[in-house]
Order: structure tokens, then C-alpha cells, then sequence
């Protein structure tokens, strides 16, 4: 007899078999945040459901998984309530998995890692709601292979909110206004960024794992109608030297079982209740250590630099502080949630929300000291040689060592996946040292 589950999906593959769908495309997140997956016949879905989409462990970054046994497959379990038609790729359904090997959750897969924080905020009867600010930047290579801004005239020297370039490049705009409409996204604006060939595209908040789970598939598309329009849609922090890199910012609250804000107080220091200042101070105390997660590439501290670009004007939080709208500061305080400023786009975003959810009830936890807001303009201290709050790792070494001696943080988030993180992270570091670059051949190469 079939059961209610196995009826509703029986109902959910008819619906998608009378919108000409053919095929799902079951997909997962590896450890460094990249999305994998397989084509799987509409036919074969209530398997991929039930056992799992198989990938050979081994093949996928981080999942530590064996060459033989029956733990050497990773079971990608496709999450039903995912399943939706993708505008750019007809005839084909997109759907999220969860990792299984051996048939137990996998414990270095990150979109368990973040259900398993999600669960500790269950049993407070809390959800946490996240908006995520995508950055990005659209490049091409040039005639000699090297990579440069798509868009050739988009070289104003303030380019933020530039409406020429908004124009010149409005079929790709335009093509994602349609696509996430179609996703069911709920978009709120579009504009050209801080840099040349840099642009945000905001959508409305979602409970914590619906919005990593769209902000993967956010990804996707863009890469898609990207090449379309001849252009790369890059996740790269700082992919230009002089000018403001991009950043993946989570606006954070809570709620309660009966819809109440949790983090708010309007009359409370930053509009914040002593549950949000001390989730503040959860996020400031392992904020080293949260670096290397949000911030998980050589690239990203060149980001995460005090340093004036081109434009005049850089938000990169180096510093660790909380400030009323201060966007100088890690923590910004606005309308009664936390922004957290951290994160970049090369940040596996489950992880990143994972270890910043338990960094923060670990300050509710431990009732940390609240954190004394900052009113100033941290670079304006930094240019007149003023003292400073402590700032953050200037290096992704130094981001991983932070991370190896916070144990508690380990602990919280998962050790096999931190683990897992560790040893490629520092194989990526050490594969970067040994790198020349042409500004030490420029610098070094004839000197005396």
C-alpha cells in the first residue's frame, strides 16, 4: 500500500512529467562549496528519493569517504519539496540532495552540517531567518587568455549604481530577473556594485537552509545565463587588484514558536535584545577562527585588506566590531538584526551558515560580554593612525591556524568536516606558496 509520502510524490512527478520535464537534476555541495550532481530520469526519481542519486566518494572534495566498502558511495538523497523546473536547461527539474553513505547522514556533508545547527535551534523552539546579499562580478578572458571585466567600457572610476553599464549589459539583468522569477525568487533590486563589472542582486530572506539551498541554485543560474551572454560569472572575491572585491553578507534574525523576533529590541543597545548582543559577541569571539569558513580562499584576504581602491571608497570589515548601520564594522547592527560581513562568495555557504549559527548560540550559550558598539568610521581612525579594535587574520594560514585552536568551535560545527576542511585547506595554501607571481618577477627578477 503506498503511503501519503509515496502518493505525494507520485503526484509531484505527474505534475512535472505534464510540464514536459524528462529528466531531474540531482545536485549536492562539496566541501569547497562547489555545486556536483547527475541527471537522473524523472522515471528513476522516487529512487534517488528513497536510496539516493550514487557518486563515488571518493571523487567528490572532502567527504572522506573510503576507495571500497559500502561507505564508499555517496547517496545523494534528493529532497522533494526542492524539485522545480529549470528555465535555462528545458526539459529538466533541479533538486537538492542530502549526503548518505552506508545509509547514515554523512557527517562531512555540508547541508547536514547546517541541519544538525538547525536542530540545537529546534529544541529552543527558534528559527533563524537569513538574507543573503550576492556579489559577483562578470569577466571574460581577453585576446591573450588573461582575465578581464566582460563588459570593455564599464571602467568609470565611481562605477556604483552606473546606469550605462546597467544598460549595455541588461540581457543578462534582465534574463536573471526572469529566470529567479520563474525559480520562484522573490526579487527585490538589482544594481551595479562598488567596482567595475561588479553587480548585487537581492532577493527576499528565507528560513536558514531554503536560503542556502537557493543561494546555491542563485549560482547556478547565473552561470548559465552568464555563458550566454559570452560572460563568466565569478564567485572570485578580489578578482581586480585597485579596486573593492565582493562580499556574500548574511543578514541574521531569530524568531520564536509564536513568530516573535528574538534578536530585536527597539529600545536595546543597536536595536538589539541581550539574546542578539550576546549572538553578536558569539560571532566576534570566534570570528578568527569564522574566517577561515566565510573567507575560505587565498583570495579572499586580499578582500579582507585595509587598503583604498580605486573608487575611492572600500566596505571590507577587517575590523572586530559592532556598529549602529556602521558598515566599517564585522558586526553591523540595522533594524533589529545582526548583518554578519564576513562571508565571500567562495565560502561553501552551508558551512559558512553552519558555523556562524554556532558561533553565535555559543555567545548565548556562554553569555559572553556584550561588546561595546563602535561609532566611528574605522577607516578614518586607520588614516589618522588612531587605535584600533583587533582585526581579523591577514591570510588564509592564518585563518586556518585560528581555526585548528578553537576546538569548542570544531566541536560545535562537526570535527570530521572541519577535519576534512584542514587538510585541503592547507594543501591549498601550500600549493599557493609555491607559486611565483609576475609582481615578484617585476619586483625581484633583475634586482641588484
Amino acid at each position: 500500500m503506498n503511503t501519503p509520502m509515496d502518493l505525494a510524490l507520485e503526484g509531484r512527478i505527474a505534475a512535472l512529467r505534464a510540464q514536459g520535464i524528462h529528466s531531474v537534476l540531482a545536485t549536492f555541495t562539496d566541501l569547497l562549496g562547489a555545486p556536483k550532481g547527475k541527471l537522473v530520469p524523472l522515471d528513476r526519481l522516487a529512487n534517488a528519493v528513497e536510496v539516493g542519486a550514487g557518486f563515488s566518494g571518493p571523487s567528490i572534495a572532502g567527504t572522506g569517504l573510503p576507495r571500497m566498502g559500502a561507505r564508499s558511495e555517496y547517496m545523494g538523497r534528493v529532497v522533494p519539496a526542492s524539485l522545480r523546473p529549470l528555465p535555462f536547461m528545458p526539459g529538466v527539474a533541479h533538486a537538492v540532495c542530502d549526503g548518505f553513505a552506508g545509509g547514515e547522514p554523512l557527517d562531512t556533508c555540508s547541508r547536514q552540517l547546517l541541519q544538525r545547527q538547525l536542530a540545537r535551534l529546534r529544541e529552543r523552539g527558534w528559527t533563524l531567518w537569513v538574507g543573503i546579499e550576492p556579489e559577483f562580478f562578470l569577466l571574460r578572458r581577453d585576446a591573450q587568455g588573461r582575465w578581464a571585466v566582460a563588459d570593455g567600457d564599464d571602467r568609470l572610476a565611481k562605477p556604483s549604481y552606473d546606469l550605462q553599464a546597467m544598460g549595455r549589459n541588461f540581457g543578462f539583468l534582465d534574463g536573471m530577473r526572469q529566470t529567479l522569477d520563474a525559480l520562484g525568487f522573490q526579487l527585490e533590486q538589482i544594481d551595479h556594485e562598488d567596482a567595475s563589472g561588479q553587480y548585487e542582486i537581492n532577493y527576499r530572506h528565507d528560513e536558514a537552509l531554503a536560503a542556502a539551498d537557493r543561494y546555491q541554485l542563485f549560482k547556478l543560474a547565473a552561470q548559465a545565463l552568464a555563458r550566454q551572454h559570452g560572460m563568466v560569472f565569478s564567485s572570485m572575491p578580489k578578482p581586480l587588484a585597485h579596486a573593492p572585491g565582493s562580499g556574500l553578507h548574511f543578514h541574521l534574525s531569530l524568531t520564536d514558536a509564536q513568530g516573535r523576533a528574538v534578536m530585536a529590541e527597539p529600545a536595546g543597545t543597536l536595536g538589539l535584545s541581550e539574546t542578539g548582543q550576546r549572538f553578536a559577541a558569539g560571532l566576534l569571539h570566534h570570528a578568527d577562527a569564522l574566517a577561515a569558513l566565510c573567507a575560505p580562499t587565498v583570495n579572499s584576504y586580499k578582500r579582507l585588506a585595509a587598503s583604498r581602491s580605486a573608487s575611492g571608497t572600500t566596505w571590507s570589515p577587517v575590523w572586530k566590531a559592532i556598529g549602529d548601520n556602521n558598515r566599517t564594522c564585522l558586526v553591523r547592527g540595522v533594524a533589529g538584526r545582526i548583518e554578519w560581513r564576513l562571508p565571500d562568495p567562495s565560502c561553501n555557504v552551508y558551512a559558512a551558515l553552519a558555523a556562524t549559527l554556532a558561533a553565535g548560540l555559543s555567545g548565548i550559550d556562554q553569555r559572553l560580554p556584550v561588546v561595546e558598539p563602535c561609532a566611528d568610521d574605522l577607516y578614518d581612525r586607520h588614516a589618522a593612525g588612531e587605535p584600533l579594535p583587533p582585526r581579523l587574520p591577514r591570510d588564509l594560514l592564518a585563518a586556518l591556524d585560528a581555526l585548528t585552536r578553537d576546538a569548542a568551535l570544531r566541536e560545535a560545527v562537526g570535527p570530521a568536516f572541519c577535519a576534512q576542511f584542514l587538510a585541503l585547506k592547507h594543501e591549498e595554501w601550500a600549493a599557493w606558496s609555491q607559486q611565483v607571481s609576475d609582481w615578484e618577477l617585476q619586483r625581484y627578477a633583475d634586482a641588484p
